[in-house]
């Protein structure tokens, strides 16, 4: 998988709106939008953040679930 598919995953696992993630994350909602249409690549410091807000790593945010 995508890190864009993998934000949209673990957010509606989550239970989170893009809106939420992005109040929490420190971006505008549309930057979310962005990120999980794969048109926006966050920067190390923010797919931590993100990963952080959502309880996964980052290696689960940037490849998925390990098998």
């Amino acid at each position: 998988m995508f890190l864009s598919e993998n934000i949209r995953k673990y957010r509606e696992k989550a239970g989170i709106s893009q809106t939420q993630l992005a109040k929490v994350v420190g971006v505008d909602q549309s930057a979310i939008c962005k990120m999980e249409k794969g048109l926006f690549i966050p920067t190390v410091v923010l797919v931590d953040e993100i990963a952080h807000t959502l309880n996964v790593t980052i290696d689960e945010l940037m490849h998925g679930e390990s098998t």
